[in-house]
């Protein structure tokens, strides 16, 4: 008698959905936090390493396989590797690569908003953790859902879309799929908005006379490779429309234009411009170097940089813009280049990335 009721009761629709009730009471969503990458060590080695699995993605490199691998592994990386790697020395901090660093104490600090329901992970694009090992530890820990979050806030092809094919290429091979939601891109989310902002208010704004807003640069070709929308004249960017909702130029005008708002910067005092360029090929403008240049020229000797595109102060950020900008303008006679610092640990970056992803 007892085991007929026991089979009545599990297998009756109420039974079943107590089962049910239970199993999703247990279940987790995971957290994918993905960033660009870093090299294990700031070493020719460590440099070699990461610029070839770099420089041979067809998302950053968009030549024919078979040259890309030849001209990047054979002549650049090795040329490259042992002047970036004397960068990369200036940069380690004691615990090592600060992208490393901040990005895993955003994703305990995240984990910790978040509680047990969920499980965070850091990934690297290129290099480790790598978003492979990451995904096995999600999975170890059965999640019901996986949440795809780079670690840029506007969207490109380079970065962003980087991601997701990864993501998308790892998990076609597997046999079990939890259900998968990817964050597109969160370049004018009112947290994230006001937390550059607030990153600026530490410095006198009124003390300077141009305000730059330096984003990572990408070739100008690689805007109007699925987009005839986009121009690249610096007009069609100025404004998000249907058209150009996912144009990696707009959505950084958006980012510098509701920042610039956000702290009360006139239009006339500040330039989005786009840094980081190499290669023969046209990028797109104006260059934030050149953009120093001209400042000086029109006998404005003190500028605030911001770098929007980076949530974690890097390579691009510390040295290019910190140190080698910084140098060049005080020796064409400028008083003062400052680089408003990037997100990196703050606690309302975790907030704000906890509250996006949930």
């Amino acid at each position: 008698m007892f085991f007929y009721f026991l089979c009545q009761t599990t297998n009756s629709p109420r039974g079943y959905s107590l089962q049910r009730n239970n199993i999703m009471a247990l279940q987790k969503k995971g957290i994918l936090l993905v960033n660009l990458g870093t090299p294990d060590e700031p070493t020719w080695n460590g440099l070699r390493r990461y610029l070839n699995q770099f420089l041979t993605d067809r998302r950053v490199i968009d030549i024919p396989w078979l040259f890309r691998n030849m001209l990047f592994k054979g002549i650049v990386v090795p040329i490259r590797s042992r002047k970036v790697s004397k960068l990369y020395e200036e940069l380690w901090i004691d615990e090592g690569s600060p992208l490393k660093v901040y990005g895993q104490r955003i994703a305990d600090g995240v984990q910790e908003i978040l509680g047990d329901e969920y499980h965070v992970e850091l990934a690297m694009r290129y290099q480790n953790p790598s978003i492979e090992s990451a995904i096995d530890r999600l999975r170890e820990s059965h999640v019901s859902e996986i949440v795809v979050f780079p670690l840029f806030p506007q969207y490109a092809s380079a970065t962003t879309g980087s991601v997701f094919e990864e993501v998308m290429d790892i998990m076609k091979k597997k046999e079990q799929i939890p259900s998968m939601r990817f964050i597109n891109s969160y370049y004018d989310n009112p947290a994230v908005i006001k937390l550059y902002a607030e990153k600026a208010r530490q410095y006198a704004l009124e003390d300077y006379d141009h305000y730059i807003f330096s984003f990572h640069g990408v070739p100008k070709r690689y805007l109007k490779k699925e987009n005839n929308y986009c121009k690249c004249d610096g007009v069609c960017c100025q404004t998000i429309v249907l058209a150009n909702q996912f144009c990696y130029s707009a959505q950084c005008h958006q980012s510098a234009y509701l920042i610039a708002d956000e702290l009360g910067l006139p239009r006339d005092k500040m330039t989005v411009s786009y840094q980081s360029r190499f290669g023969p090929e046209e990028w797109i403008q104006p260059y934030t170097d050149k953009v120093i240049e001209e400042n000086l020229e029109k006998g404005n000797k003190n500028l605030l940089v911001f770098s929007p595109a980076f949530v974690a102060d890097c390579l691009e950020t510390t040295i290019e813009i910190g140190v080698e900008y910084m140098e060049e303008f005080v020796e064409g006679g400028g008083e003062k280049l400052h680089l408003v610092e990037s997100l990196n640990d703050d606690p309302r970056w975790m907030k704000a990335i906890a509250e996006m992803v949930a």
